[in-house]
């Protein structure tokens, strides 16, 4: 397979999506590592494996309605695999293998046979010490957008996913690309106050628009940054509420197409009547419990 990634919204060709299969019981509140899931818990609403199956159905009939490739990891039994996004990431044509949270190590097992797929020399494997997952990269042309934790206690956070580290190694094999790094709130029981990813802020769209949540950065500048970079009228600005609902966390097909949760009714709105965009709906607010949406769900291999 040749891999080919170079901005998050090229025509999709071939896309791994997570597997809702084998979820296993319940996590307990000491085993959650992200606060959606821990809020889940904590209000007894964590989502049922027949509605994960549901959710993640349509999504890939949504997918393979445009004639995308649709990849699945093997099943590990009592596992969570939804969010692929983790797992590994593709930057040009590049594989990077994630250090992963200790909690998911074993997740990589399942994605032996797709990775067979990539010639050994297009897989970057980082040092142990070196942490990232894809929520956090967003490859935007000549831009490579990271989310961080700079914070003292980074070891600390659950949600703290991504180090300085791992970012200086990026730099290093992409040395042509702009790479801004962000700092990200972080909060591992508060969904209001903490941001998992980037993805989970900040997310382009088409050909030169975004979606982004002001208050899940750390520094101002780095929001206004994005704003200089995108334009304000090519941004919409998603609110508290939304940004607890998932709202950026939604998925490109194409530069016309994307797919988002049914349940985004203003958004949806404005991406169909004032950018003239296609927007595939489907419910995915189970899954959304769970601290990821449809980003998070997939990693995308190919695109145009």
């Amino acid at each position: 397979m040749k891999l080919n990634i170079k901005n998050e919204t090229g025509r999709l060709k071939s896309v791994v999506l997570g597997q809702p299969n084998s979820m296993g019981p319940d996590p307990t509140l000491e085993e959650s590592y992200d606060a959606k899931s821990y809020h889940s818990i904590q209000h007894n609403i964590y989502p049922k494996e027949k509605d994960i199956i549901n959710e993640m159905e349509d999504f890939e009939k949504v997918l393979k309605k445009y004639d995308v490739e649709v990849l699945r990891p093997s099943i590990i039994k009592d596992y969570n695999q939804v969010f692929a996004r983790d797992v590994s990431f593709v930057i040009e044509d590049k594989m990077i293998i994630s250090n992963v949270i200790a909690d998911r190590a074993d997740e990589q097992d399942a994605y032996r046979s797709i990775f067979e797929k990539v010639k050994w020399r297009d897989i970057i494997n980082l040092p142990d010490t070196a942490h990232i997952e894809g929520g956090d990269v967003i490859v935007w042309n000549d831009f490579i957008f990271i989310g961080t934790c700079f914070s003292e206690d980074y070891r600390n956070y659950k949600t703290a996913r991504t180090n300085e580290y791992a970012i200086e190694i990026l730099k290093e094999y992409f040395p042509k690309k702009r790479i801004l790094d962000f700092e990200l709130k972080k909060n591992d029981r508060e969904p209001y106050q903490g941001i998992l990813h980037l993805d989970c802020t900040f997310n382009p769209i088409g050909n030169d628009k975004c979606i982004v949540y002001k208050n899940g950065f750390v520094d101002e500048s780095d929001y206004s940054l994005i704003i200089d970079i995108f334009g304000e009228e090519n941004c919409f600005h998603v609110n508290d509420e939304e940004m607890f609902e998932m709202f950026p966390n939604i998925f490109s097909i194409s530069p016309e197409v994307v797919v988002s949760d049914s349940s985004f009714t203003r958004m949806n709105n404005h991406l169909r009547n004032e950018w003239g965009m296609t927007v595939e709906e489907i419910p995915y607010r189970e899954i959304s419990k769970m601290g990821g949406l449809l980003r998070c769900s997939t990693m995308p291999l190919v695109r145009e």
